[in-house]
């Protein structure tokens, strides 16, 4: 009989946020560590969690215009919804709960909290038995030249988080919500708030985007895919087919998929 897996053997460390810290510290530390969203915790206990969107939201948001970023707390952004488990549970049960939610929080038996598991946790342990094809869904796309308040009002409307950014010539880059709270906070920081309203209009995609993009090919192994989202720390990667874009494979489609 092969040896149980634990929810301890796919954790990884918890990389948390205070609650009273502000959404800067928050962001800076999703950036550094690659992780997205925060475990936000309060006097010792996890309070919910603070993801890259609800940063990026509240940087964009008229109501907070005329306050400093600095000034805006992880608690008036947090999302106090979250999920947890034991570590010495069986790791099956994080599948349906990481199809539901973006983070896990793993408590050891005195209810503290031990770690943390998340997409990138499962995936290093568990890969579905498909191909890139199966699992790709259709992208979402952008022009360079359009303008970002026009981009970001599209992923608050349609609830879309990621785009892959064309030209003429075809993939140029991707934007994502981690690319508009970080272009958003540089921009708060840098233009005094009585310019604000007017410089926001003339940011382009071209300005924020990551670039070049990673892609893989629609024929190459899933595994190769599973192991460029997790070597580079990104939540997806364009699919090309003959050379243009075909799909979008996504962490999520992954977890649904085991």
């Amino acid at each position: 009989m092969s040896e149980t897996v634990t929810v301890q053997d796919v954790m990884s460390k918890p990389v948390t946020i205070a609650k009273s810290a502000p959404i800067t510290e928050a962001l800076d530390k999703m950036l550094a560590e690659g992780i997205d969203p925060l475990l936000v915790t309060h006097n010792g206990s996890v309070a919910g969690t603070i993801s890259r969107k609800s940063i990026a939201d509240s940087l964009g948001s008229k109501r907070t215009s005329g306050v400093a970023p600095t000034q805006i707390h992880v608690a008036n952004r947090m999302d106090e919804e979250v999920t947890s488990a034991y570590e010495d549970e069986d790791s099956e049960l994080l599948i349906p709960l990481l199809q539901q939610y973006k983070v896990v929080a793993v408590l050891n038996s005195d209810h503290k909290l031990v770690g943390k598991v998340d997409a990138s946790d499962l995936l290093k342990k568990m890969v579905p038995k498909s191909d890139i094809e199966t699992l790709m869904q259709v992208p979402h796309t952008f022009g360079l030249d359009e303008r970002v308040i026009h981009l970001r009002r599209k992923m608050l409307d349609d609830d879309i988080t990621k785009f892959v950014v064309l030209d003429d010539a075809g993939i140029v880059g991707v934007v994502t919500e981690t690319d508009i709270a970080a272009s958003l906070l540089t921009f708060r920081k840098e233009i005094p708030d009585n310019h604000q309203k007017n410089q926001i209009q003339n940011i382009l995609v071209r300005d924020i985007m990551t670039s070049p993009a990673l892609m893989v090919d629609v024929n190459e192994p899933l595994e190769t895919a599973v192991s460029l989202l997790l070597d580079k720390k990104i939540s997806s990667v364009p699919v090309t087919k003959d050379g243009k874009i075909a799909g979008i494979l996504t962490k999520e489609a992954l977890l649904v998929a085991l």
